[in-house]
């Protein structure tokens, strides 16, 4: 039988209480799950593109030969449907090789913290078109933004607030200038 998620409220529950130190160390590991294929929706305005090319060929050879090593991240929706956040290609991969099932790990996390893991394991691809870069960026100081919104304040007593310094935030996650982060940003808004 398949294993099904369950929703973890970060409660201690009353077996906790008489576990030893290394069952509640490996009762926080990380839970990989069999999820179906189908019901896995695409990240909403996703950057990246998945290609057709060498790399891709070479994923589907080693998952037709040795299964899925690294399992995709997703996020629960509703309808127990579930969002790709991580592992678009992956999941490609998985469906021209033919399987049904692909493994996982779901993490209940916000739309704006998806974004910021969508992008971080995207920037690590071998070649990344200077497009889905400046959409990625985009999309995660948007996220930060969005994070670190506060209505509540009007004057500047300890420093800035963080929507006016989120480019250098992104330019030290991401390895880029904050002048770097700001031209691909501007590419954005070039016409398609």
């Amino acid at each position: 039988m398949r294993n099904k998620p369950k929703l973890d409220l970060g409660l201690n529950a009353f077996e906790e209480l008489f576990m030893t130190d290394k069952e509640r160390v490996e009762a926080r590991l990380p839970k990989i799950y069999d999820i179906p294929i189908e019901l896995i929706d695409d990240f909403p305005e996703h950057p990246f593109k998945v290609r057709m090319d060498e790399d891709m060929e070479q994923l589907i050879a080693s998952i037709k030969e040795q299964g899925l090593i690294t399992p995709v991240i997703l996020r629960p929706k509703e309808k127990g449907r579930y969002e790709m956040v991580s592992g678009h290609r992956r999941k490609e991969a998985c469906l021209r090789a033919g399987l049904a099932w692909i493994k996982a790990e779901v993490r209940e996390i916000t739309h704006d913290e998806a974004i910021i893991v969508m992008v971080d394991s995207n920037l690590q691809r071998s070649v990344i078109l200077p497009s889905e870069k400046a959409f990625s960026y985009k999309m995660r100081l948007e996220a930060i933004k969005r994070q670190g919104m506060r209505g509540d304040l009007t004057s500047d007593p300890l420093g800035p607030k963080l929507g006016t310094r989120s480019n250098q935030e992104v330019a030290a996650q991401v390895g880029d200038s904050k002048t770097q982060v700001q031209r691909y940003i501007r590419l954005t808004e070039l016409i398609a």
